[in-house]
């Protein structure tokens, strides 16, 4: 078909036209506010899951020099990079180390130092424990510790590490009475 006064064919019309590009975005916009919550979410767990991990790492890394060394191993809080901290908070980060002399500070320099998760994450370990102890047959002396790891925004996704006095070293959902303990955390 071709218009009368012009001689090229018509082909109707091409593109877009603005109230479709509006829509468009519209709808791209809706879906990103409906996904975004759910995102953040699995950006949480995740985050929890990666901490839960390198502390399991951590602490097998220390029953192991424990062993392979033939001296007491210490793996404990600390905000310094150097000492341990004697709080049962472990966000600020933790250390590995030797600990000849039973005094609950690492000999000389740590072995290895671990940053925290300050501000994404909180870490509390049980009541009175503060310090994990290997010997070098691999058993953690004292009580069994409990490291709890939560998002107290989520306290229902909270995750915890448990070392036995035989030095086993364990990952687990938390527990209803720990959920309930991570919500009242701040």
């Amino acid at each position: 078909m071709t218009i009368p006064g012009n001689r090229r064919p018509w082909h109707g019309q091409t593109g877009f036209t603005l109230i479709e590009q509006i829509m468009v975005l519209a709808i791209i916009g809706i879906l990103a506010s409906v996904a975004t919550p759910s995102l953040h979410r699995m950006v949480g767990r995740n985050e929890l899951r990666v901490a839960q991990m390198d502390f399991i790492s951590a602490l097998q890394h220390t029953r192991q020099t424990a062993v392979m060394s033939g001296r007491r191993s210490l793996f404990c809080p600390t905000r310094d990079g150097g000492n341990c901290s004697g709080e049962t908070r472990w966000d600020e980060g933790w250390l590995v180390g030797h600990d000849s002399n039973g005094d609950d500070q690492p000999d000389g320099h740590p072995l290895r130092v671990g940053s925290g998760h300050r501000g994404k994450l909180l870490i509390q370990s049980s009541n009175g424990r503060h310090v994990v102890r290997f010997h070098p047959d691999g058993t953690a002396g004292g009580s069994n510790i409990t490291l709890l790891f939560c998002q107290p925004a989520h306290a229902s996704d909270a995750l915890t590490v448990v070392v036995s006095n035989a030095g086993r070293v364990r990952g687990a959902p938390a527990s209803a009475a720990q959920i309930a303990t991570c919500a009242r955390l701040n």
